[in-house]
């Protein structure tokens, strides 16, 4: 069961940095590399409390479906989504936003099972972890961009 912990630092009001975190359209940019597009749910503008996303997008040469939903939202603080259904056993994604020194820290938390027992655990050390780390640290920094672009 990893655990993927990472922070980032910007130069932007934490509000805009929360919001610019939930929006569908900026997450549609940060994933450009794998094609990712909102099929179902909420498929523009900001996702809230209890709403679902349902996305599509290639990993690893393969077309996959996964569909989560925003379980808590306390604006600008925190929000948390959770695989409703997808090819994870689990994962939970926190996004924390604090501000220290004038400078918001984004801090994305993401937690998950891969699926196929050993065999996912295998996956995890050799790839899945460093392709889930590439891909958060890319979105982060498309947020990053934009939210001091401001």
């Amino acid at each position: 069961m990893p655990t993927l912990d990472l922070v980032t630092l910007i130069h932007a009001p934490i509000e805009v940095c929360f919001d610019l975190a939930r929006s569908i359209e900026l997450h549609i940019e940060s994933t450009k590399g794998t094609g990712e597009k909102a099929v179902a749910g909420v498929t523009g503008g900001l996702i809230g409390l209890d709403q679902e996303g349902t996305w599509e997008a290639r990993h690893f040469g393969v077309r996959q479906r996964l569909t989560s939903r925003i379980t808590i939202f306390d604006r600008p603080n925190r929000f948390h989504d959770s695989q409703v259904r997808g090819p994870f056993s689990r994962f939970d994604h926190d996004h924390i936003f604090s501000v220290e020194s004038g400078v918001t820290l984004m801090r994305d938390i993401f937690d998950y099972t891969s699926p196929l027992g050993w065999l996912g655990r295998c996956a995890d050390r050799i790839f899945l972890r460093d392709y889930l780390v590439r891909f958060l640290q890319e979105r982060a920094l498309v947020i990053k961009t934009a939210a001091e672009s401001r």
